[in-house]
């Protein structure tokens, strides 16, 4: 009777860990959230085993099957699109829910794309706050950017190919034309790059390049200059 919270990998297939492999292959079932997705990674390692969706708009519906199943003394394994679940990904109310009922919870560490991002960016590592997604509205981006403008640690973004420019844009806007920052498209993928530097730097270097993709933007706090 466990739930397995399991990390897998952020692009490159080679980066999940024999363990989380062997973890999935015991479990009796699997919850992703997008089986499409999820299968790619799983039919690569010959993993077939029952799939349940969990998103963010029925996450609290299934608690009760999942629960159940987990009553049983089955395992089940909780995996996200890429990298570890429940951050900026749906599952902290399962993993919740398990805690209150005293259901083993154990964790099958892995990639995760702040932590990577922020590993190689070159920024202060001391501390640091992760965000993931700001709401889709420039008012609420630029509230956010001014309310944590003098904000003494590294902040932590996750931004989709379709807001990067203009979360870069309203970046800039509120932090200023000094500050540091580094994003990071793709990464491990065949297509992972990277820009670093003052923000209009950034932004002027990225105008001309290919947009698509997931990025992690990492702003330094003021103090901070290469």
């Amino acid at each position: 009777m466990t739930l397995y919270v399991v990390a897998t990998s952020i692009g490159n297939l080679g980066d999940i860990s024999p363990r989380a492999i062997e973890t999935l292959h015991a479990a009796d079932c699997i919850i992703c959230e997008d089986s499409r997705v999820s299968s790619k990674i799983l039919d690569k390692f010959g993993i077939k085993k029952p799939l349940l969706i969990c998103r963010d708009d029925n996450e609290v519906r299934i608690l009760g099957k999942v629960l159940d199943f987990l009553r049983e003394g089955k395992s089940v394994c909780l995996i996200s699109d890429a990298g570890t679940p429940c951050i900026s990904d749906p599952g902290f109310k399962l993993v919740r829910a398990c805690r209150n009922q005293c259901i083993k919870v154990e964790a099958i560490p892995g990639p995760c794309a702040a932590v990577v991002a922020l590993s190689i960016s070159g920024l202060p590592t001391d501390g640091f706050l992760f965000v993931g997604f700001l709401p889709s509205k420039k008012s609420a981006r630029v509230s956010f950017f001014r309310k944590y403008a003098e904000f003494e640690y590294t902040l932590i973004f996750y931004e989709s190919c379709h807001r990067i420019t203009k979360f870069l844009d309203d970046a800039q806007e509120v932090f200023g034309p000094e500050r540091m920052a580094f994003v990071a498209k793709e990464l491990t993928k065949l297509h992972e790059t990277f820009w670093i530097g003052k923000l209009p730097v950034v932004r002027e270097k990225m105008a001309t390049a290919s947009v698509k993709g997931e990025f992690v933007v990492i702003i330094a706090p003021s103090r901070f200059a290469m």
